[in-house]
Formats: structure tokens, sequence, C-alpha cells
């Protein structure tokens, strides 16, 4: 006797795919969500780029349609720009920045690397502590220690009036620099540094030679923080250069710039461009190795 059985479909089969009203519906949530991103990015964008459209469009218009309901150019002034930069005093504000910030960013490159190697890979006591007054000093604003650090620098050493009371410091480390290069440091591999000293090396060529190649992304987005902080800097200039023309820098000249064109919109604006064109370039040739350095620091205590 032959028994015939029907064979129940396995629970683990595939299933032949839904319906075709929950098919439309989960292609028009996927687009709703898909359209709701998008738009939350773009207006996110319009929001950061509006405003440098607006001051770029001012900056290359007449001066007497500058600031009024017409938004595009009638006649594109690019002489604007040849006129700022022939205004007296503007290149030096640039040979004072470039100065300022150029040497500013190598200093503390140079000087916080040391500091931020030795608290990652060194293992003393009271390594914790110094690391806790190093994040101390983050939290202590410039403007309570402003007093006494300008009677040093004008009534001891002599130096008001020059870019220097804000260069030098800059050699003896900066505590935001230190911490970052440390929290990138503890994520290489300990193993690293031990074949270096086994194979000989000392401490200081273990760190030039094995550890500085790997730490590249951290020190690119420490200098471009530092050159960033040090080309936008406006207290410092202000404390301790206003008194001398000779050592603005471009983001106290364009304060002086503003009040001497208070009624000249468009070459204001011109002069914003300027001012703020090195940075946009740099940013956007280091954009990778900075968003690279500043992702991958890790968090590791």
């Amino acid at each position: 006797m032959t028994t015939h059985a029907t064979l129940a479909p396995s629970a683990t089969a595939p299933a032949t795919g839904l319906p075709s009203g929950a098919r439309r519906a989960a292609a028009r949530k996927a687009a709703l969500h898909w359209i709701a991103v998008h738009a939350l990015g773009i207006a996110a964008a319009l929001f950061f780029v509006l405003p440098f459209v607006f001051v770029l469009l001012t900056a290359v218009m007449s001066d007497s349609q500058a600031l009024t309901r017409d938004l595009w150019p009638r006649t594109w002034e690019w002489g604007n720009f040849g006129t700022v930069w022939d205004t007296p005093g503007f290149l030096t504000w640039w040979r004072n920045t470039l100065l300022y910030a150029g040497l500013g960013t190598v200093l503390t490159v140079v000087s916080s690397t040391p500091v931020a190697y030795a608290l990652a890979k060194f293992r003393f006591r009271g390594r914790n502590l110094s690391m806790m007054l190093v994040v101390s000093t983050m939290m202590l604003p410039p403007q309570v220690v402003i007093v006494p650090m300008y009677l040093f620098w004008a009534k001891q050493l002599h130096l008001s009036g020059t870019l220097w009371p804000l260069i030098i410091p800059m050699a003896f480390g900066d505590a935001f620099s230190i911490f970052l290069l440390r929290q990138f440091l503890l994520t290489i591999p300990k193993e690293y540094t031990d074949a270096a000293r086994v194979d000989g090396c000392g401490e200081l060529r273990t760190m030039l030679r094995v550890v500085l190649p790997m730490a590249k992304p951290a020190i690119a987005a420490v200098a471009l923080f530092q050159f960033f902080y040090c080309w936008n800097d406006y207290f410092g200039p202000q404390i301790y250069a206003s008194e001398n023309p000779a050592a603005w820098t471009l983001s106290y000249g364009l304060e002086s710039f503003k009040g001497a064109h208070h009624t000249n919109w468009n070459l204001t604006m011109a002069a914003t461009v300027l001012v703020m064109a090195p940075v946009i370039v740099v940013f956007f040739f280091a954009q990778k190795a900075f968003i690279e350095g500043v992702t991958l620091t890790g968090v590791k205590g």
C-alpha cells in the first residue's frame, strides 16, 4: 500500500514577497524618508552658504547698489578687491597675520607633540595628575589672567606693540593640542614602540621615526586648529598690538577698515572676502586630513 503524504511548506523557506499594496507603502515610506533627510541637509547647507554668498555678491557691487533690495549685481565691480588690496597697511596686516599664524602653528605642534607622547606612552608617578592639570588649564578663560600677563609682557619685557607676547607662549605647548594628540597616541598599539626599543631606538628616535608618522592625521588636525585660531584671533592683537598699527593683524585691521569705510559696504565686504579666502582654501585642500585626524582621535583614557 502506497501512502501519499502532502508535504507542508518548510517554516524556513523564504517568503514569496509582500503583497503589492505593502510594497507600494514601503516604497512610499522610503521615498518620504529620503526626501526628508535631503531636505534637512539642503536647508542646513543653505543656512551656512547663503551668508557667504551674500558677502561675495555685495563685494562685487557698486557703492550705490550695496545693501539695497537688489541682491544681484547690476555690474560686476571686481576692482573692489584691488582697491582693498591697495589700501595702506593691508599688506602689512597680511604679513603680520601670516607670521603670527604660521610661526604660532609650528611652535605649537613642535612643543605639544613631545608632551603628548610622554603622557600617552610613559608610565610614571603623577601621570594622571599631570594630565588633569593640563586639561584644567583649558577651563581657565584667558580674560582671567590677561591683566598680570599684560603687565609681565609690557612692563617687564617691554614687548607691547608687537605680536611676540602672543607667539612666544606657543613655544611652551597648548593644552588643547596636547590633549588631542595624547588621545590619538593612546590608540597606537604599544607593540610598535616596544619593537622599536628592542631594535635599539631611544625614546626620541622612537617618537620621530615610529610614532609621529602614524600620527600624521592628528598632527594635521592640531596644526589646522591652531592656524585657524591664530588667523581669526582678535582679542590677543587688540590687547598687545593695538597701539602699533605696524603690528596689526587682519582680524584687527579689518575692524579699522570697517570704521574708515562704514558707508562703503561693498569695500568692507571685499575686505572680508580677502580675509576669509586663505582659511577657506587651506581647509578645502586639508579637509581630508583634518576630518581623519578628528574622527580617529580616540577617547581612551
